[in-house]
């Protein structure tokens, strides 16, 4: 048996339904080429938000919206007669719409629409970097614990979370790794935005990812300049030496970290002397001190990270401890 169009029985067309989604995260008016041939084609454009951040720049491009919330079915009815609509989409991408042409459609009874989704703008990598930013500004002005909060009295988390993104490194757990550096991240970010209310030198979070950007590509120049690097070595070679025209520090040791864990201490200073070409003789001393100092710059020289071999030796130990009380490790 041959079909035949809803046109050669005499009936009429039901037409098309575009839903047109935008990303927020992205500068109203930068829309795909099919997304302005569909504005441009269409016997009729409506979106429900008055405040959508689309409808100034499709105005002045001449695109008549008409700021409505149609139901499903008169939605379908707007296009009888093989005309199509576009619905530029709000934020929550129109729920109450969707589920209700479904329901129609299901229903058996209607001759329904085509319908179209159509993504008119995509978000870029990092785009969710912007949606934190936000969520950090409200939760600075509205949230009482967070209103009150201070770099000092943050400084602790900071040094926890730091401790437990390593700790999912070295359990090899994706989805912890994953969550922990998002509460890494949140501790930039929150500190950037109480930064930005210090009255004599505020900074803000894109003052901070300015600065890093600004920092990589100069120590970067074999990536963004004309030197070359064939070996990691080489790419180190540049980073200390961009690195030291930066800091112009008078000693190995500068920008040292005293308040770091003894063995990780140790060995930065080591690694620091190593690369710096001096031949330091360790001090001399009675007491363990003096000993594990030793033994976290033999373990630098061996290129093993003397923290990381530490916990890793006392996770063993908490194991073999767990064993002794009849417990699984």
């Amino acid at each position: 048996m041959n079909e035949t169009s809803p046109e050669a029985r005499g009936e009429a067309a039901p037409g098309r339904i575009v839903l047109l989604t935008t990303s927020h995260r992205v500068a109203p008016g930068l829309l795909s080429w099919p997304a302005w041939q569909a504005l441009r084609t269409a016997d009729a454009v409506l979106c429900a938000d008055c405040a959508h951040p689309q409808l100034p720049y499709l105005r002045e491009a001449g695109i008549a919206v008409a700021e409505t919330s149609p139901t499903a079915q008169e939605l379908v009815d707007a296009c009888a007669g093989g005309r199509t609509v576009v619905v530029v989409a709000t934020g929550e991408g129109e729920p109450a719409l969707t589920d209700g042409l479904a329901r129609l459609a299901g229903s058996g009874r209607v001759a329904m629409p085509e319908l179209e989704l159509l993504p008119a703008s995509y978000d870029l990598p990092g785009a969710r970097l912007l949606d934190l930013v936000q969520v950090m500004d409200r939760i600075r002005a509205e949230c009482p614990w967070s209103s009150r909060q201070t770099h000092e009295g943050l400084a602790k988390y900071g040094i926890e979370e730091a401790y437990e993104l390593v700790e999912a490194i070295e359990a090899g757990d994706r989805e912890e790794l994953r969550e922990e550096l998002g509460d890494v991240l949140l501790q930039v970010v929150f500190h950037s935005r109480i930064a930005e209310e210090d009255p004599e030198a505020p900074f803000s979070v894109d003052d901070v990812a300015g600065g890093i950007v600004a920092k990589l590509i100069h120590r970067h120049p074999h990536v963004f300049g004309d030197e070359e690097a064939e070996t990691p070595e080489d790419v180190k070679e540049h980073w200390l030496r961009t690195k030291a025209e930066e800091k112009r520090r008078t000693s190995v040791t500068d920008g040292v970290p005293l308040g770091q864990p003894g063995l990780a201490l140790a060995a930065k200073l080591a690694s620091r002397t190593r690369t710096a070409g001096l031949d330091v003789p360790l001090p001399q001393g009675d007491g363990i001190g003096y000993e594990l100092l030793a033994l976290a710059v033999r373990a630098e020289a061996a290129g093993t990270d003397p923290e990381a071999a530490l916990r890793a030796a006392a996770r063993a130990y908490r194991d073999a401890i767990r064993a002794a009380e009849g417990l699984p490790a």
